[in-house]
């Protein structure tokens, strides 16, 4: 034990570094490639919108200024697309900065919490540097779909201050219903908020999506975070977004990090705003994507589960690591299930439709020959 350790929180102690999984580095320092494409990460390989890189670049001429006005510019934007007030909403250096502030804002050494499971990592990893108790609940064992009705409960019974969902999921891609998000909401106690990760929310087709911008508005226990980095493809920029009510941003704003999302960013969300009308095409391309990786793995009578999101999580029924090594010698990395709590299954990101005619049928073929 260190000198630090001895003065570190326990939590801190306890709770480890957040893993995202193996890195291009990592993986080229394993297999000897240096032409490894990015499977594993759900970023999107489509990239930016069209002229967002451009936009970026014209605004690098103001970097040496603090960005107090892109922020209300971005308040503004973000507002005008999603029916909130500019004081709803909380801008963020991704989601994972947003995440670390509800801590700190809502989560006392000893609070209970809920997340299901599986669902995405840094949740619990930052519950626990905040000393909270996390309580998991189990998805369904045969859908993989998170239980709503079960993580009421469980808020219930633990009297727990914040209830984690990710809609669609990552890493299965389902997304919830909406009656039984409505449920949900009725049945949460009053003591818990929702924290709602919309990170991959903008892949559902808007007829389909849970409009939870009413709940916010009327005070319902419900907060929601939401990404540029995945449809509009600037995982790299690290910028996201809070919405809550207005009577609550002040409180996020005195322990969130101020001017924590930089001008680069700034603009390049401003710019992903304005070209809004693109994201239907965008939208379309993943889900022919989608379509075409799973072709051939339901040829060959695997499982894919009917994801929403840019990625798929399919049912290897075999080890998945070691489809996962045979494909990153061939240069294709993907995420190992075991790695996310779901051995046996691999999680995929969609990418261009002849590279995922080529994933699909791997697949198919490695696991063909397994059995």
């Amino acid at each position: 034990m260190s000198s630090h350790d001895r003065l570190l929180r326990p939590s801190v102690l306890s709770a480890g570094p957040y893993v995202p999984g193996a890195t291009p580095a990592e993986m080229k320092a394993r297999f000897g490639r240096d032409d490894m494409i990015r499977l594993n990460w759900n970023e999107n390989l489509f990239g930016p919108l069209p002229g967002v890189v451009d936009e970026v670049a014209a605004s690098l001429d103001r970097v040496w200024s603090y960005p107090e006005d892109s922020y209300e510019e971005f308040r503004a934007a973000i507002a005008g697309w999603t029916g909130a007030g500019p004081g709803q909403v909380i801008p963020g250096h991704g989601i994972q900065a947003l995440t670390l502030a509800l801590v700190t804002a809502f989560v006392d050494p000893g609070d209970a919490v809920v997340i299901p499971t599986p669902t995405y990592g840094l949740y619990a990893q930052a519950c626990r540097v905040g000393g909270a108790v996390v309580h998991r609940v189990e998805c369904d064992r045969t859908s993989l779909a998170i239980d709503l009705e079960a993580v009421a409960a469980a808020a219930s019974r633990h009297a727990a201050k914040l209830a984690w969902v990710c809609d669609p999921n990552n890493p299965t891609g389902l997304r919830l219903d909406g009656a039984d998000w409505a449920a949900f909401l009725e049945a949460l106690p009053a003591t818990c908020v929702a924290v709602v990760d919309e990170a991959y929310g903008d892949y559902v087709d808007p007829d389909r999506r849970i409009e939870r911008m009413v709940e916010v508005a009327q005070d319902r226990p419900v907060i929601v975070l939401r990404t540029f980095s995945k449809i509009f493809g600037l995982a790299g920029l690290r910028l996201g977004y809070a919405l809550v009510h207005e009577s609550l941003a002040p409180h996020l704003n005195a322990v969130h990090e101020p001017f924590n999302v930089n001008r680069a960013a700034l603009a390049a969300g401003l710019a992903s705003l304005r070209r809004v009308e693109q994201l239907g095409a965008r939208r379309a391309q993943v889900q022919a994507s989608r379509a075409r990786l799973i072709a051939p793995l339901a040829a060959a009578g695997i499982r894919s589960l009917e994801s929403d999101a840019n990625f798929v999580l399919i049912e290897l029924g075999i080890d998945d690591g070691s489809v996962c090594d045979l494909l990153a010698r061939e240069g294709i990395l993907l995420r190992p299930g075991s790695e996310l709590g779901l051995p046996g299954y691999v999680r995929v990101t969609t990418g261009d439709e002849e590279l995922m005619d080529y994933v699909g049928t791997r697949i198919a073929e490695l696991v063909q020959r397994s059995n």
